[in-house]
């Protein structure tokens, strides 16, 4: 391969990686979704930890795909990290919907105004079900 794709290559791939990258913090900026979270679980006085830990997560997971590393744990120690990183997905996606007001959106469309907490209870066991269906059927 020549020096002119190689270069072109690393071009291309900063380029695509720099648009990513301000796309999602972008995303997570006008939208508030680290002080939105913050409300939610009533953690304000750890929002600084709340931000590290998404930009560390992402840097450290993105060299970790890069660099295509693999850790063969025991099934414990895979286990509280998936539960750990459930609850981390799993409250993000409820900063989002919380502030794009998702739910009271959805129960009215659906005449389901007066049972939105029966709504939300049927999307948390929706994504538990298939969690546990995907983790122990290896789907």
């Amino acid at each position: 391969m020549s020096v002119w794709i190689t270069v072109l290559l690393v071009l291309i791939g900063l380029g695509g990686g720099l648009a990513v990258g301000s796309g999602l913090v972008a995303f997570i900026t006008v939208l508030d979704i680290i002080p939105r979270l913050t409300q939610l679980t009533n953690a304000h006085r750890y929002i600084r930890a709340f931000e590290w830990s998404l930009v560390m997560g992402a840097l450290f997971f993105t060299l970790v795909d890069f660099f295509h590393w693999g850790a063969r744990l025991p099934l414990f120690v895979s286990s509280i990290y998936g539960i750990f990183a459930g609850i981390f997905v799993g409250t993000l996606a409820a900063g989002l919907t919380e502030v794009l007001n998702v739910f009271p959106i959805l129960a009215k469309r659906l005449h389901m105004d007066g049972k939105l907490l029966y709504l939300l209870m049927a999307v948390v066991f929706g994504k538990v079900t298939g969690s546990l269906l995907q983790w122990f059927l290896h789907l």
